[in-house]
């Protein structure tokens, strides 16, 4: 059976590391405000991105966040304000 997790990931970086761990997520997940991409993973992919963050990221400066659901319809999420940008399937 596969295990599908709905994952929001927020990180702080270093400036010169930014573009680097946006370009990076964007490949598996929605960009949806600065620092912070969300969407659905398998457990295998969402282990392959956290391993592959160990080679973006300087953990001795920078902090990524990960809150991780079996389905979104278990989050409240309220917003308020103008998106950043559109939700999209990522192909």
């Amino acid at each position: 059976m596969v295990v599908i997790l709905y994952v929001i990931i927020v990180y702080d970086v270093g400036v010169e590391r930014v573009n680097k761990v946006r370009v990076y997520l964007k490949q598996y997940l929605n960009w949806v405000q600065n620092s912070v991409l969300e969407g659905e993973l398998t457990e295998p992919e969402y282990m392959k991105i956290m391993n592959g963050l160990r080679d973006v990221i300087d953990e001795s400066q920078d902090n990524v966040i990960c809150y991780k659901s079996r389905d979104r319809k278990y989050l409240a999420i309220d917003e308020i304000g103008t998106k950043k940008a559109e939700i999209t399937t990522i192909i």
